[in-house]
């Protein structure tokens, strides 16, 4: 269930201490020195956490792109159109400007301190590499080639794209470093830190947990790489939906769960359930459905995927993750569990079965949804749901473990192209002829790039296979 990582007046303080002393820090350089390093550190967090769970439809479609959610009012981003509302820029800005520019100014004042402990400071050091490494590691999976070696410089408007395969192994690397570096016995950020206010043995487990990601999202492209960090962060990394990484919320804003602003603030009825969702589940009798989905007309029923829905006929969101303070999901449990499932299925040295932890996954997410433990059992012993060591691993265990990443949408949609699986849904529209080979596997460039770094957006393009939806990355070769 539900945890709040800080209590909430003091995450009320923090959130709007960053909110005042940050409103111009973008504009200003100059000004990061006037910011304490732990409160750059902060909004890094609040501006990543709010960013992977947004609802914002100019921001975050992953939702839609994965067809967990339908449209009930606009169909551009359900039918791949992403430049209308300059998505790619949008998120390019948020990702850069507000998570790693703070992260980097933080890391900048933090290593200046002359009289911040020695220990402490490499803790927090730790951490913004943590971060940093997750964020690069998402940019990568929407976009491939990206600025690294020279992003961040405001003095170089013009940054080259760095081959994304060599930026990812320099984040395993520093990954790989910053877990190292990580002392449980001494302090990191305290209470500015709203992921695990300020446990660091958390930090430990949350950055093998990151490792375990990394290493089985290029299972494919390079095995040896992948096997090897998943072996060693298995032990290391998350055990109990307890060491969830999350970013709270709080009930009245501006700190709260954004899709309780897209839809409850806003007074919008813009977004349902997919039918791609909701008919996986209610094939499978998925007893997460009374609590994710209301019935219509005693049935679960999705908005059909690519459509303008009319938003009175179909189901709609469950009362759950419409409260305001429904906390956002960065890294969970469950996923660990699969990536152990899928390692073993791979032949990999991971203790335990794939049954195991196939099953601990979809238990594990069922409880954090509330699910009684009577009902979990009886789903697990369905014949459509007991893992088959004979039958393929990448369908089973791709079909759970897309709907245990409902709501999250961008690994969802990352772990579809990876896996191919489970099947999703064309567009029903008889004038709009995209079928599932037409759903993006990655974005296109911002824009803006391409009319301000022209030179290094043709060079990156071309090393990627052309600026198109339907370039595969790097790790995606099957």
């Amino acid at each position: 269930m539900k945890k709040l990582i800080l209590p909430i007046f003091a995450l009320v303080l923090v959130l709007s201490s960053c909110t005042d002393e940050l409103t111009n820090l973008n504009e200003d350089p100059k000004g990061a020195s006037e910011v304490p390093g732990e409160t750059l550190f902060t909004n890094a967090q609040v501006s990543l956490g709010t960013y992977l769970n947004s609802a914002d439809v100019n921001l975050n479609i992953f939702k839609l792109i994965s067809q967990y959610w339908a449209s009930s009012t606009y169909t551009d981003e359900s039918q791949f159109e992403l430049t209308t509302r300059s998505i790619p820029s949008n998120l390019w800005s948020e990702l850069y400007r507000d998570v790693l520019n703070d992260l980097e100014s933080s890391a900048q004042l933090i290593e200046e301190d002359e009289l911040l402990n020695t220990d402490v400071k490499q803790n927090q050091l730790a951490q913004i590499e943590i971060l940093e490494t997750l964020t690069y590691y998402e940019l990568i999976n929407i976009f491939g080639n990206i600025p690294y070696t020279e992003a961040l410089n405001a003095d170089n408007p013009q940054p080259v794209y760095d081959d994304a395969e060599m930026v990812y192994m320099s984040l395993m690397d520093s990954l790989d470093t910053a877990i190292g570096n990580l002392n449980p016995s001494a302090d990191g950020f305290g209470e500015a830190d709203i992921f695990y206010n300020g446990d660091v043995g958390q930090w430990v487990k949350f950055a093998n947990s990151l490792k375990m990601r990394m290493g089985i999202t290029i299972a494919d492209s390079h095995p040896d790489v992948a096997q090897a960090a998943v072996e060693e962060a298995s032990p290391n990394a998350f055990t109990s939906n307890a060491d969830n990484a999350v970013i709270p919320f709080v009930s009245a804003p501006p700190h709260t769960n954004p899709i309780w602003e897209a839809e409850i603030q806003s007074n919008r009825d813009d977004f349902l359930p997919a039918n791609t969702l909701v008919d996986h589940m209610n094939n499978l009798e998925d007893p997460r459905r009374p609590i994710l989905f209301t019935e219509y007309q005693g049935e679960y029923k999705g908005g059909i995927y690519g459509l303008n829905n009319t938003y009175a006929n179909f189901s709609h969101f469950g009362q759950m993750v419409l409260e305001p303070d429904f906390e956002g999901m960065i890294l969970e449990y469950p996923e660990v569990e699969f990536i152990r499932a899928e390692a073993i299925a791979r032949g990999w040295n991971v203790s335990g079965t794939v049954t195991t932890h196939y099953n601990n996954a979809i238990r594990a997410d069922m409880e954090y949804w509330g699910v009684s433990d009577a009902d979990i059992t009886s789903y697990l012993t369905q014949p459509n749901v007991i893992y088959d060591p004979t039958g393929d691993y990448r369908e089973q265990i791709g079909l759970q473990k897309w709907l245990a990443l409902y709501l999250q949408g961008l690994q969802g949609w990352t772990e579809w192209r990876r896996l191919d699986a489970p099947t999703l849904n064309g567009v029903a529209d008889p004038n709009v002829p995209i079928t599932e080979d037409d759903i993006p596997t990655r974005f296109t460039y911002p824009v803006d790039e391409q009319n301000l770094n022209e030179s290094n957006w043709e060079e990156a393009s071309s090393a990627i296979g052309g600026d198109q939806l339907g370039t595969q990355l790097f790790w995606d070769v099957e």
